[in-house]
């Protein structure tokens, strides 16, 4: 019989509680190590945001040296490519707004009725194959859905509305949406499918319909992927580019009216890319300017989806 003598004048060790403290430190190691790449991800993506902003800030603080912020604020002509050039940015804005706007207005409710059929009403083996087309979608290249705007919704337009322009701000809205429908199906489906099965059995049990457990217990508790969703998706569309470049024309007007050829922040900054204003001019920087209004909009929308998030979940 042997013994492990552990007190007296000092404690005893032993190859197997050195082998412990050694594969403690090399497991202590490794998650340093993983934590460390995590941390390195998170930073790059902070930076990376970061940098875009500080880039924009000082590239348009040299556009405002020249042009007043009320002017660039609240002028309605949009005119640097002339010799009398004017910077008011409202026409720019008005078609960037109008155009998303009628994108939301498609791919809202377009979206989360695909993504409550997937989720909640679709046989499972159904929904396996309507996905992945749908999902096809978004891999069509945006300058693809700029000519099918340009050459099959404006002209089939132009039969129910006559006296339609060739280059309309409701034909590149109406495509945006489609566009944007699989990114907000996609995310919204997900967040639904989330949900734990436990609280649709419970309100089964309950006596409630599969629409009443989908609209009143699935979506509340899906809310914050929902949001989530149409936050993408509007985003999706302020930024979108080749779509109202090709099919909304690039004339910066001044109008509400979605039957009115306009041109949108994004449209714009691709123009003078392309090389209409030289390198360094006013007219160059201005594209800073404006993306900079393209950020605080995309900040805007994000600020709202957190207001709204919080607020469900404070009603529920």
């Amino acid at each position: 019989m042997t013994t492990t003598d552990t007190g007296g004048s000092g404690s005893f060790s032993s190859p197997y509680l050195d082998r412990i403290r050694t594969m403690r430190h090399v497991r202590n190691g490794k998650e340093r190590v993983i934590e460390a790449i995590l941390f390195v991800a998170a930073f790059c993506a902070v930076a990376v945001t970061v940098a875009i902003v500080a880039i924009l800030l000082y590239e348009a603080s040299t556009f405002f040296e020249h042009v007043s912020l009320v002017e660039f604020l609240t002028g309605t002509e949009w005119t640097p490519l002339f010799e009398r050039a004017r910077y008011g940015m409202l026409p720019l804005l008005v078609g960037t707004v109008v155009t998303s706007a009628i994108a939301f207005l498609v791919a809202g409710p377009l979206g989360f009725l695909i993504a409550m059929y997937l989720s909640e009403f679709a046989p499972p083996k159904l929904a396996e194959v309507l996905k992945p087309f749908l999902e096809l979608l978004a891999g069509v290249p945006t300058i693809v859905y700029g000519y099918f705007a340009l050459l099959f919704v404006t002209p089939l337009l132009q039969k129910l509305i006559p006296g339609l322009p060739g280059f309309n701000m409701l034909s590149a809205g109406l495509v945006m949406g489609l566009m944007i429908v699989p990114y907000v199906a996609s995310i919204a489906e997900d967040a639904m499918r989330a949900v734990p099965m436990a609280l649709r059995e419970g309100s089964y049990a309950m006596g409630a319909t599969r629409f009443q457990t989908a609209m009143w217990v699935v979506l509340p508790a899906s809310f914050s992927g929902v949001m989530a969703a149409f936050v993408l998706g509007i985003s999706r569309a302020v930024g979108e580019t080749m779509i109202v470049a090709i099919a909304a024309g690039q004339q910066p007007n001044f109008t509400f009216d979605p039957r009115e050829p306009a041109a949108t922040i994004t449209a714009y900054i691709v123009q003078v890319a392309m090389g209409d204003l030289p390198h360094g001019s006013i007219g160059y920087q201005s594209i800073f300017a404006v993306g900079l209004v393209l950020v605080v909009i995309t900040l805007f929308f994000n600020l709202i989806g957190q207001m709204l998030r919080r607020r469900i979940r404070e009603v529920y």
